[in-house]
């Protein structure tokens, strides 16, 4: 699995192979997803907000419209988990070599997580991301993001 600066060539070696046309946008360091939405000249809804959750059974990452706040009670009845958690910091750079804010949304072969979609995300015509850092973003049409990042499982937790 890449790691930290290695994610960003991962994924565009994952997407050419895959035949996707996709965009790139290399812009000043973002730390919200106003302000990458803004860098990237998109509405907020198109950012995609990966985030990495820690539950009975261990971490899985967990992606939704950029404008919506998490539901963890819809996630833990989906699951059947009694508790779940943000990653901490330490965690997230100890597994993927990434900080807060840089995390794409994929699972295997770029990140070693299963990989879950609220259904809002899938409903936007296409997805933008933080590719590996805070100052590289990429953009791509919705369906050619599902059919590359194929989810282990799609269901409304925002």
């Amino acid at each position: 699995m890449p790691v930290g600066s290695e994610i960003l060539p991962a994924i565009r070696c994952l997407l050419t192979e895959a035949g996707v046309t996709f965009r790139e946008v290399h812009h000043e360091p973002t730390r919200t997803s106003e302000e990458s939405a803004k860098a990237r000249g998109e509405e907020l809804r198109i950012g995609g907000k990966a985030l990495l959750m820690k539950g009975d059974d261990g971490f899985r990452l967990f992606v939704l419209p950029a404008d919506r706040k998490l539901d963890s009670g819809a996630i833990r009845r989906e699951f059947g988990w009694k508790k779940m958690r943000f990653a901490t910091p330490e965690e997230l750079s100890e597994l993927t070599g990434l900080v807060p804010g840089s995390v794409p949304p994929f699972g295997s072969p770029i990140l070693p997580f299963d990989l879950c979609l609220d259904q809002a995300v899938t409903q936007n015509p296409r997805i933008a991301f933080n590719a590996g850092s805070l100052t590289d973003s990429v953009i791509l049409a919705m369906s050619d993001y599902l059919a590359v990042a194929k989810p282990s499982c799609v269901f409304a937790f925002s």
